[in-house]
């Protein structure tokens, strides 16, 4: 099936790390940018393989996980629209140490490695907000840590849903939606399925939300808050 012609320069434009950069900068790296389409399910790449530059996403989800031997799998991030990955293995020029795949049909912009070195050589802003970026990145994984350290299942799965609300009233009423499948939150909150589910279900009983499916209505985003310590 056709797709329509992209607008690759107007693409990258509207990303953050490129925000702050002149039509003539954006159209050069347009000229070594290329779009990556995905069905869900597909992977883009396989841990060890080379990486030669980095992925933005324009729709879609990708999910970065780790597998061991015995076939158990890890989430270490999920990639969604108007966020990148893949900067930092480029800058090590190391192999992914994760495997990527679609967790819905996506499109992905690919910028080469060669490209963002010219830039790098060439303007202080696009360090900068670059430098940017993998410090956000940095400082999530280290929250992330924290958190598995530190916080409870309860905690962590309450924690995850009032990043998902973001409501003016905290008192009101708010539906959410999981970005992807239960099995793959869980993991991402570094928490078996089984767990994942019988938190969701202490959470109903308690009269805080309630699940049908991939959807959940909190009812009181305080009182959730609340109960969280």
């Amino acid at each position: 099936m056709s797709h329509p012609v992209l607008n690759i320069p107007q693409m990258l434009a509207r990303q953050p790390l490129f925000r702050e950069l002149s039509p003539a900068q954006i159209e050069r790296i347009a000229a070594d940018t290329r779009e990556k389409r995905l069905t869900k399910g597909a992977t883009l790449f396989q841990k060890g393989d080379d990486a030669h530059g980095f992925y933005f996403v324009i729709f879609g989800q990708i999910k970065l996980a780790l597998s061991s031997a015995e076939g158990n799998e890890k989430v270490v991030e999920i990639i969604g629209p108007q966020q990148s990955f893949g900067e930092a293995v480029m800058f090590m020029n190391r192999p992914y140490p994760v495997f990527a795949e679609a967790l819905a049909d996506s499109l992905l912009l690919y910028v080469a490695r060669a490209t963002v070195f010219e830039l790098l050589e060439t303007d202080a802003t696009f360090a900068r907000a670059l430098l940017a970026g993998l410090s956000r990145r940095l400082h999530s994984l280290i929250a992330d840590v924290e958190s598995y350290s530190m916080r409870s299942s309860l905690q962590r799965v309450i924690g995850y849903l009032l990043q998902l609300g973001d409501a003016e009233d905290p008192a009101a009423a708010m539906a959410l939606t999981l970005p992807t499948s239960k099995q793959v939150v869980a993991s991402r909150l570094n928490l078996t399925p089984e767990t994942f589910s019988r938190v969701l279900h202490d959470l109903t009983e308690a009269g805080l939300i309630d699940v049908q499916g991939k959807q959940i209505t909190v009812h009181d985003l305080q009182r959730l808050r609340e109960f969280d310590y």
